[in-house]
């Protein structure tokens, strides 16, 4: 009876434990374990625990992912730097509290490294996605402190309640790396952490040089993202003290689950959970443009990527070593040289305040007094408040020169104060007298010229809306070509009310922004000009010429919104930007191997026959260039802006203007001349297009050392010499490829041949790239120049520019 009544308690205990471990699905103690195909869920439901293979890779790791995710977004790897080669791996926590993964023949893979034994350990999932490791008592009740948590050792997330910066005591760093690539979360080149030279900033390095600088905090945010501020969904919390300095963003009102990822590319990138989409949506992206790159413009020189050239120098200093051809700076030094004892500073706002890590800070020095302490250190450049979230206060100086300044957008509420000497600020503040002056003058002139005409421009804007509402515009498109029509709230509402943070670049006839309709769709909006009739014609041309093209190398046309004077048009939105941003540049143009560059001239090549031939009219772009070249999320090539293009019916093959549009450098001899342009001109565009892919230099300010012809004149020279490989860019040059890349550049310079009767038309240029057959010899190229320099000691109006063909860069008009 005893041994029956112990069996029976015995089997009550057994069930109970059964109810408890399956109920307790985020944790597991040191009698559990996790095999390959098992997870452990938080009791929210939003994180899991388990093996998975990312990508195409066929490794397996150890992971926490966002569970409700259908490609379940990893977080959080433990063995990232050793991956199993097979299904039979297992995670164990040890009686210690160690957690432990070991592979089929029980060695340890991976093992978590708990600083001190415990009784009773468990390892739990916390709806943070935090997996610790913590003590329970005998009753079960687990202990408050973790023994180990992975928030302590990040991958290439940062969760909402994540550390990441430094433990000054223990030496405990917390800071993201990249993965390897999208199939490897091996350790890759980037990392994103606190750089604690100086006063503490958030930087990206590349290996261990920066290629991105966040800032420093002044109170509010980090001072170099503007951008980037606190909502409804999150806060900020940052902590600098003698025991640790670090950043974390706190989610509020259960908002939907955040996550900021370090790509493989060296994108730190802010995403939120969309549960209507079950999709992420990406809320912003760092680095977002040119300049906010490291250093991309020298010391006292500010990067504004809204002006050409980006960089120039601040007030008070001149260009040192500017290279022209390049449109940027080495830097910029003094005007005038300082004197210590008579220096004084001037003010300067909506920058990013320059790099810290030469500088001191102190929290406890006024502002005021911050000036004085700068103005007695001779080796102090600049100062500026440290703390701006409650007046300016505290205490931020800079020693040496000021480095990886950038223009803001939106306006910075910081200030910095900048050493000059006496002399100079007097040079300055005269010269800002002087240009207020004439501001004054010109407001008064504006302002009577505008009252005397407002009558008549008043008139003028009701007849132009009563010619706009009686043609029925929106009713003529939808009808006639079928095209989607946008709601104009809907498009305020997806690219942010038209906000400067969303313009993707800037034309002659408007800007172009980023959108993101309500199902997550990302767009790009071309608003034209209002009121102007050049925008009014590229609009009518862009619709008419582009609604029904269908071709994987051309830009899809979504739909339109008219509204008033608006005049908007809705584009498939491209991720990797224009050609140009890639080929153009000296670090971006290491992403575009040959391989990569051949498919995307096949690609252009097959876009501009589609036009001349195969769509239902002959269309001449008329504007084809790197900048009008877009590239897909695969750096697939769609061409774009078909605001100037032209169609031909029937028998038509060639037209007459007067009026020559179009970019300097890729438009052909006879359309410059005699304004005469077909198909022919497209292939000369495509030619010259080619050549700058290929050489990675523009047509358009060439510069060689040893002559003076544009690009067209050096590739044709060399190539007649048989020293094509000498065109090809450096870096692609390979032996396997040469063949290929000698016959691209052949082609091209049969398509940029004075003659257009001589030029081959896009099928052939098509059957040319793709095929091995003997080519003709090119001849002579149209606008094969060669300039005369000007000589030392010689005026500028003796400069002359030669032309083989008698025609000369300075007779443009074009855009």
């Amino acid at each position: 009876m005893e041994g029956f009544t112990i069996m029976i308690l015995f089997f009550f205990f057994l069930m109970n434990y059964m109810v408890v471990a399956s109920t307790a699905t985020d944790t597991i103690d040191s009698l559990q374990s996790i095999s390959d195909g098992e997870t452990i869920v938080s009791s929210d439901e939003i994180f899991a625990l388990g093996f998975f293979s990312p990508g195409t890779s066929k490794n397996r790791y150890v992971g926490i992912w966002f569970n409700k995710d259908p490609s379940k977004t990893v977080v959080w790897v433990a063995n990232r730097e050793k991956p199993l080669t097979d299904s039979s791996g297992i995670l164990k926590l040890n009686n210690t509290g160690t957690l432990v993964l070991l592979d089929r023949n029980n060695s340890v893979i991976w093992s978590s490294n708990t600083a001190r034994s415990v009784m009773n350990p468990i390892g739990k999932l916390l709806n943070s996605g935090n997996l610790v490791v913590q003590e329970t008592s005998n009753n079960g009740a687990s202990k408050e402190d973790f023994v180990w948590q992975s928030f302590d050792y990040p991958s290439d997330t940062l969760l909402p309640g994540q550390k990441l910066g430094t433990n000054l005591k223990t030496g405990q760093n917390w800071y993201l790396t990249s993965w390897n690539s999208s199939d490897d979360p091996f350790p890759g080149r980037y990392t994103l952490e606190f750089d604690v030279n100086g006063y503490p900033q958030l930087v990206l390095k590349d290996g261990g040089s920066k290629r991105w600088r966040a800032g420093s905090w002044n109170g509010v945010q980090f001072s170099g993202t503007p951008q980037v501020k606190e909502n409804s969904g999150f806060r900020y919390k940052y902590v600098s003290n003698e025991e640790e300095i670090y950043f974390m963003y706190e989610l509020i009102n259960n908002s939907n689950p955040h996550k900021v990822v370090l790509t493989p590319e060296g994108i730190n990138q802010r995403s939120q959970w969309n549960p209507d989409t079950s999709s992420w949506t990406n809320l912003a992206r760092l680095p977002a443009d040119d300049c906010d790159y490291y250093e991309t413009c020298g010391a006292y020189s500010s990067c504004n990527v809204n002006n050409y050239p980006m960089c120039s120098c601040l007030d008070g200093f001149v260009q040192d070593n500017y290279k022209e051809e390049q449109g940027l700076s080495d830097g910029c030094v003094r005007r005038t040289s300082l004197d210590c004892n008579g220096d004084g500073f001037l003010k300067y706002s909506g920058l990013k305040l320059p790099d810290t890590e030469r500088s001191w800070y102190s929290r406890n020095i006024s502002i005021e007094d911050c000036k004085m302490l700068c103005l007695k250190n001779c080796s102090c450049m600049a100062y500026a408040a440290l703390d701006i979230s409650e007046g300016a206060s505290g205490c931020l100086m800079w020693f040496g020169n000021l480095n990886d300044i950038k223009v803001l957008t939106p306006y910075s509420l910081e200030d910095i104060y900048i050493r000059m000497a006496a002399t100079e600020l007097e040079a300055i503040q005269k010269n800002k007298s002087h240009k207020s002056n004439i501001r004054k003058k010109r407001t008064i002139i504006i302002v009577c010229v505008l009252s005397f005409s407002v009558l008549i421009i008043c008139l003028a804007f009701i007849v132009f809306r009563w010619k706009i509402r009686r043609k029925g515009v929106m009713n003529d498109y939808e009808e006639d070509l079928q095209l989607s029509l946008f709601d104009m709230s809907t498009i305020s509402s997806a690219t942010n009310n038209f906000s400067a943070d969303n313009i993707l670049g800037k034309g002659g006839f408007g800007s172009v922004y980023k959108g993101v309709l309500k199902d997550g769709k990302e767009i790009a909006v071309k608003r034209l000009l209002q009121n102007s009739s050049q925008g009014i014609q590229e609009f009518k041309n862009e619709v008419m010429h582009i609604a029904k093209l269908q071709h994987r190398n051309l830009v899809k046309l979504l739909g339109c919104c008219i509204y008033a004077e608006e005049r908007l048009l809705v584009y498939e939105f491209m991720p990797n930007k224009s050609l140009d941003y890639f080929i153009f540049d000296e670090k971006k143009s290491m992403l575009l191997d040959w391989t990569r560059r051949f498919d995307i001239i096949n690609g252009i090549a097959r876009g501009l026959l589609y036009l001349h031939q195969d769509s239902r009219h002959r269309i001449v772009h008329r504007d084809l260039k790197a900048a009008n070249v877009l590239l897909d999320s695969e750096m697939n090539p769609k061409i774009s802006d078909f605001g100037l293009a032209r169609s031909f019916g029937g028998n038509e093959t060639k037209a007459n203007t007067r009026h020559v549009v179009g970019t300097y450098g890729y438009l052909s001899p006879e359309y410059i001349i005699d304004g005469v342009y077909s198909i022919k001109s497209d292939v000369f565009s495509f030619g010259v297009l080619l050549l700058e892919i290929v050489s990675g230099s523009r047509n358009r300010g060439f510069i060689h050392q040893d002559h003076h012809f544009n690009l067209l004149g050096h590739a044709w020279k060399l190539f007649m010499e048989d020293k094509g490989y000498e065109i090809i860019y450096a870096p692609i040059r390979d032996a396997s490829n040469l063949s290929s890349m000698l016959r691209s550049i052949h082609v091209g310079l049969l398509c940029v041949q004075k003659s257009p009767d001589e030029r081959p038309n896009m099928s052939y240029v098509v059957q040319m790239l793709s095929s091995e057959s003997t080519l003709p010899p090119p001849k002579m190229p149209g606008f094969f120049t060669e300039r005369e320099m000007v000589d030392e000691g010689s005026s500028p109006s003796n400069n002359r520019t030669y032309s083989i063909n008698d025609v000369t860069d300075s007779i443009l008009e074009a855009r």
